[in-house]
């Protein structure tokens, strides 16, 4: 493992081209919390890197989501709705840039890979399919019982990659927080109840839960601070980074994050695009928020319902 949180990140981008790589010599598909959960399962966190924020995602995991917006500058990743998908380019950059440091120094530099470099190919030998390998272990198992006394059986500690799988059901809830989410609230129905006296065949009663109304199918907050939440260029509402959470007990889209003391500008705009904005006061394509902040964590809330922008810093 490398000795910086620097090293660890690019040792770990280059990993989540090695797995969407190997993904697509088995033809498994994954998605981004699967990919991100093997590349922190091969590069494990450091303590520091494993320190807990005020949203209980790991350190070197938000740091890990945030660069991955440097394998897509550089035509190697596409994050869709359906998941992470490699590029041809991305899976050659594998073989071009082969060791950790010509990885990074490329993907810092914009270095394109040589035209020349193949597409990696899967390797001649391939393992053994589960069920034979499972087999073989269950017979192998089985002859040393057998011949073996009984012993106690010691309790096994819980694997490195069931932990970072833990890490990447988070991750998939924050890579893929707006529209996933978006979607189940316009699907979820409430439930249905009948009153004691009602007839079986009759029509069902509607659930306690209240009326979704009608939300866009994301929302960012594109402002001059989007870079200090990751993403490559700022007033820029089609990046991952800059999308905001949908509550549904709230009604209210949400963004919060660490910015430090300065004045900040910025404006909400739906589905990834300029088409339709709101600026203060909720006017559609008015003038930008002002935001005078003293350093520190900063919550934007927006309503779709009233298009009603508040802020709590």
């Amino acid at each position: 493992m490398a000795t910086s949180t620097a090293e660890n990140t690019n040792l770990r981008l280059k990993t989540v081209l090695d797995v969407l790589t190997e993904g697509t010599w088995t033809g498994e598909a994954r998605n981004a919390g699967e990919v991100l959960a093997e590349a922190t399962a091969r590069v494990p966190f450091t303590d520091h890197e494993a320190t807990l924020l005020s949203g209980g995602i790991p350190r070197g995991h938000k740091t890990l989501t945030s660069a991955t917006a440097k394998l897509v500058k550089a035509g190697w990743l596409v994050k869709g709705r359906s998941g992470w998908t490699i590029t041809e380019d991305g899976m050659r950059a594998t073989v071009a840039f082969a060791d950790a440091d010509t990885f990074a120094a490329a993907l810092d530099a914009g270095t394109p890979v040589p035209a020349d470099t193949p597409v990696p190919a899967a390797p001649a030998v391939q393992k053994a399919p589960a069920k034979v390998a499972a087999a073989s272990r269950t017979a192998g198992a089985k002859t040393a019982a057998a011949e073996a006394p009984a012993k106690k059986t010691p309790a096994k500690k819980a694997p490195a990659k069931k932990a970072a799988e833990a890490v990447g059901k988070a991750a998939k809830l924050i890579e893929e927080a707006v529209e996933p989410v978006v979607k189940a609230v316009r699907s979820r129905k409430a439930p249905a109840t009948k009153s004691k006296t009602q007839d079986v065949a009759s029509e069902p009663l509607e659930g306690p839960d209240e009326e979704t109304f009608p939300q866009p199918e994301a929302v960012a907050v594109a402002g001059d601070f989007n870079t200090l939440l990751g993403a490559p260029e700022n007033w820029a509402p089609q990046y991952d980074e800059s999308q905001m959470d949908f509550d549904f007990s709230s009604q209210l889209w949400t963004k919060s994050t660490e910015l430090p003391a300065g004045y900040y500008t910025f404006k909400i705009a739906l589905n990834r695009s300029w088409t339709e904005n709101y600026g203060a006061f909720g006017t559609f394509d008015g003038p930008n928020h002002e935001l005078h902040h003293d350093g520190g964590t900063v919550t934007i809330r927006y309503n779709h319902r009233t298009r009603d922008i508040t802020i709590n810093s």
